[in-house]
């Protein structure tokens, strides 16, 4: 009976956790449920006797590999997957996934409640500005950026997308104008919608040059990682473009300073909520389960990463 544990420091809803456990039930599984844990050292003491892992935020270290003696697969129930460590998973023959798509929708809607609760200025009763006709730029234009760009044109505005990865023909099937460089992307639009992954590329690569080419009243929106920005440029635009607006579902390291010193520019959710919807979580943790089964019986690696 192969050995399953729900490491999940943050828990899955309710709903999740019973279909989880209905899906490994039927599979003949032992699976544990591991929640609300403080710290890695009691992730580490869990982890002993587990074949297979599944994770949301929770970091899976070199630490926790090496305690995890017959551990095969651990799986990510999300997109981002930066939180294992992929070089000790790999040298010990552990394969990652991650279950993309599964929660694209959640962070997709998040994207335009953020955008339209700043454009009528969080709702305090003044007069706001509407979305509408609107230039949006969609840095990144995988799972979740189709959807932001699906939602977008629903409220009439203007999309446009940067992605080197993505074929031109893809993105304009959308009715999405395609940006040939990410400067001319920014450059252009009135928001900017963050989709990149945070790796040794991408790290504080939106810069000092990439948010001086923003708009005057440009509002930049991030839903991917907070390592992505590079903190110490930000504070400098905030300071040189009176109207910059950062949204962000990642509170920055320098939140207190952004707050205090630039009131009503910056809104950051009060945890990471991307993915905090029912739906998102019952299809990420379903998604997770079957991808173990398919790993440990079939040995379908669909969703590797490592």
């Amino acid at each position: 009976m192969a050995k399953v544990l729900v490491a999940t420091e943050k828990p899955f809803a309710a709903a999740a956790v019973e279909q989880i456990a209905g899906i490994f039930k039927d599979a003949g599984y032992d699976c544990t449920f591991f929640e609300k844990y403080n710290g890695q050292d009691e992730l580490i003491s869990a982890v002993g006797d587990a074949e297979a892992m599944i994770i949301r935020s929770d970091k899976v270290t070199p630490e926790v590999i090496d305690a995890a003696k017959n551990l095969k697969i651990v799986v990510r129930a999300g997109a981002g997957f930066d939180n294992v460590n992929l070089e000790a998973a790999t040298k010990n023959d552990v394969c990652v996934m991650n279950t993309p798509g599964q929660n694209s929708n959640a962070v997709a809607e998040l994207v335009l409640g953020m955008m339209v609760f700043q454009a009528r200025n969080h709702y305090n009763g003044t007069s706001g500005t509407e979305l509408c006709c609107k230039k949006l730029g969609i840095h990144a234009y995988g799972n979740v950026g189709k959807l932001v760009a699906k939602i977008a044109k629903g409220f009439g505005m203007e999309v446009f997308a940067f992605d080197p990865f993505v074929e031109n023909d893809i993105i304009e099937a959308d009715g999405v104008t395609v940006c040939e460089t990410v400067e001319g992307l920014y450059a252009m639009c009135d928001y900017i919608s963050l989709h990149i992954p945070a790796n040794e590329h991408t790290v504080k690569s939106i810069d000092y040059s990439l948010m001086s080419s923003m708009k005057p009243d440009a509002v930049l929106v991030n839903s991917a990682r907070k390592e992505v920005i590079n903190e110490d440029d930000m504070l400098k635009i905030f300071a040189e473009k009176p109207g910059f607006i950062y949204l962000s579902d990642i509170a920055p390291a320098n939140k207190e300073k952004l707050t205090e010193k630039f009131p009503g520019r910056c809104f950051f959710t009060p945890k990471k909520m991307g993915a905090q919807t029912a739906e998102a979580n019952i299809n990420a943790g379903k998604a997770a389960a079957n991808q173990i089964i398919g790993f440990l019986e079939k040995g379908d690696t669909t969703f590797k990463v490592n």
